[in-house]
């Protein structure tokens, strides 16, 4: 049999299921006598894992009011639909300051929400 190179051995790994790939991993480990797993201390030593975790499951987003664009007074009353508790001056002094957080530590949904009302009121809005 010749032997395949690693492009070859990938692109094999591809073709198969995940319950083919599955089967194979152990049959590989009963073979060599080997583990697939990673030890937990290695994982946990890992200086550059955790934070590369925690970039994919961020559940907490700020909505940030970039400019208010052409519409101000438009903008000023969806601020204070989308910020409770803002009276009429605490929402125009929030748009004058932009850039300005205007919702900070919310879901997705919420944040997704309120930008999509603030956009259509003509503010630029980003969401970090």
């Amino acid at each position: 049999m010749a032997k395949l190179s690693t492009a070859e051995l990938i692109d094999a790994f591809k073709e198969l299921t995940l319950l083919e790939l599955s089967e194979f991993v152990k049959e590989f480990e009963t073979t060599f006598d080997v583990t697939a797993a990673a030890p937990a201390a290695v994982v946990a030593a890992a200086p550059g894992a955790a934070p590369a975790a925690a970039a994919e499951e961020q559940d907490e987003f700020d909505v940030v009011l970039e400019s208010a664009g052409d519409k101000k007074i438009q903008v000023i009353k969806v601020v204070r639909e989308v910020v409770s508790g803002l009276g009429l001056k605490e929402a125009k002094e929030l748009v004058e300051a932009a850039p300005k957080a205007l919702l900070e530590k919310v879901d997705k949904e919420a944040a997704e929400a309120a930008k999509e009302k603030l956009e259509a009121a003509g503010a630029k809005i980003t969401i970090k």
